[in-house]
């Protein structure tokens, strides 16, 4: 179109045919200076004479196309060398320069400079570059589309390749899955098995303490060492008190005794022990077991340096001082025995390596290894398969898409383009989304993801539309349209918001160049049939 355009721009100013001013050249047949004139809407007819007498005889004001006496007439601006023009008859003779040749001031007393011819070669180089383009970037449209052509053809051959290999894939998947399974099962059997011994060492282990501590507090408090607890040796442990009066009453004591007066070991051990165990406190100060604890009920005295011999009236004197102290710490013996033993709290086992399970022995080990081994090769073929199998629902939905007539827009499935504007930088993923992001820094706002081609009925290639962006503050979510213009390169030339929350981008590509009309034959001699 572009080239038919350059091609009859020549002709508009070639021809030249007689007929009133202001009169286009396709309505001077109208205009027949012979006869009466008849109104265009056909309301009236005029003797000739009166066309363009300044006064409006027609209700179209076609009787006055060269003056401005119709309100509602045209004026036809030859504009040779240039674009033919219509303007409103109003601006005739109105001081004002409205078209190029200068025709529509003949009588105004001012002077146009004729520039259509200069309007003319720019419009000339204008459209032939714009022709060029179009050329240009039709020949690259045909490579894009030899080019999917091709890479559709190498991606339907892989997706028949990976379709083909996922059966066999599938096939190992399985075979690892039993082989896995099979191995997992005397590993579990040997695990279980050293776990339920360890878990029987450690109960029996516990056991024993429980025991050694129960024959502790059995000796602690068997003070007469008759080989039995009476309800009197249980009373010299206050904190056994049940009633909450701290103090241990005869009968709470008999009732943890179990109602009798006395209880050997072995029945304290059995039946006394647990419901005391939490309460009772050891007369015996803490030490760093978990070790039981050790029987002596009390704490043995340092050992003291040894001292340099003194003078016999010093060594008197401190004889005397000495057995002062010693008098008052006898005292301060029997005042301790009227009072309880200092409350101690109860010694918790900390961890020790008898708590944590032993290593595996060595058969046990060797099912483990085997089962592991089992587990990575399965897992690596389901990872192997899970690939593949994303692999084709990514060239499945590549090769089905919809990418142009003749899939001229495939190439830009893969590609990103940016525009930077004073504030945003823009960002378009072809078929896949867009989005902004302030050019300062932060996070991108989803201006839409693809949803459809969006041209009209007959042009359905020439717009995309993305929708379901980021929600606006109480507002629609964003969602943009893209126009596809020619270019040789491919570009987001714009990015505008025409509306609240929606966005106009342009890009230029040369999928979108339509196929131009034939050059004309280059001047020179010819053969004429």
């Amino acid at each position: 179109m572009l080239l038919v355009l350059l091609l009859l721009l020549p002709m508009c100013w070639a021809v030249e045919v007689k007929r009133p001013r202001g009169v286009s050249l396709t309505n001077h047949h109208f205009y027949d200076e012979s006869k009466p004139f008849t109104c265009l809407d056909g309301s009236a007819s005029v003797p000739f004479d009166q066309v363009n007498d300044d006064y409006c005889d027609c209700k179209d004001g076609s009787d006055e196309p060269g003056t401005a006496a119709c309100p509602n007439g045209s004026f036809h601006c030859t504009n040779t060398g240039y674009k033919p023009l219509y303007i409103s008859s109003r601006w005739v003779n109105d001081g004002v320069c409205d078209c190029c040749d200068g025709t529509d001031e003949y009588n105004s007393g001012i002077v146009c400079e004729n520039t259509c011819k200069e309007k003319g070669r720019k419009e000339r180089e204008t459209l032939q570059q714009m022709a060029e383009v179009t050329r240009e970037g039709f020949r690259l449209k045909k490579i894009l589309i030899e080019d999917w052509k091709r890479a559709r053809e190498e991606k339907q051959k892989k997706l028949t390749e990976l379709q083909a290999g996922k059966k066999s894939l599938e096939d190992q998947v399985e075979l690892l899955r039993t082989l896995k399974e099979e191995a997992e099962k005397p590993e579990k059997e040997a695990k279980d098995q050293h776990r339920k011994l360890w878990e029987e060492q450690l109960a029996a282990s516990k056991a024993q303490r429980e025991q050694e501590l129960a024959t502790s507090a059995f000796q602690e408090l068997d003070d007469d060492m008759d080989g039995a607890v009476s309800v009197a040796e249980l009373q010299t442990h206050p904190e056994l008190d049940t009633d909450g009066d701290g103090a241990l009453s005869e009968g709470e004591a008999q009732t943890l005794l179990g109602g009798d007066t006395q209880t050997d070991a072995a029945s304290f051990s059995d039946r006394i022990w647990a419901a005391i165990r939490d309460k009772y406190r050891s007369e015996a100060l803490p030490t760093d077991l978990p070790s039981p604890p050790a029987p002596a009920l009390t704490e043995p005295r340092e050992e003291q340096p040894p001292v340099p011999s003194q003078p016999a009236e010093e060594e008197d004197e401190e004889e005397e001082e000495t057995e002062e102290e010693e008098g008052g710490e006898e005292g301060e013996e029997e005042d301790s025995q009227e009072t309880p033993p200092p409350v101690v709290p109860p010694q918790t086992a900390s961890p020790t390596e008898e708590d944590k399970m032993p290593p595996y022995d060595e058969q046990t080990q060797a099912f483990i290894n085997a089962a592991q081994e089992a587990r990575n090769k399965f897992e690596e073929a389901e990872r192997s398969l899970k690939d593949v199998e994303e692999s084709i629902r990514n060239l499945e939905q590549e090769i089905s898409f919809d990418f142009g007539p003749n899939g001229e827009f495939a190439y830009l499935y893969s590609q990103c383009y940016e525009l930077t504007t004073n504030e945003y930088v823009y960002r378009l993923c072809p078929f896949k989304l867009v989005s902004q992001k302030p050019k300062l820094g932060g996070s991108p706002t989803s201006l839409g993801t693809w949803g459809s081609w969006a041209g009209p009925d007959h042009d359905k290639f020439s717009a995309m539309k993305y929708e379901q962006g980021t929600g606006c503050w109480q507002g629609p979510n964003r969602s943009t349209t893209v126009r596809l213009l020619c270019g040789k390169e491919t570009v987001v030339t714009s990015t505008t918001e025409p509306s609240r929350c929606e966005y106009l981008m342009e890009l230029m590509t040369p999928a979108a160049c339509p196929e131009p009309p034939p050059e004309p034959p280059a001047s020179g001699n010819h053969d004429e049939l």
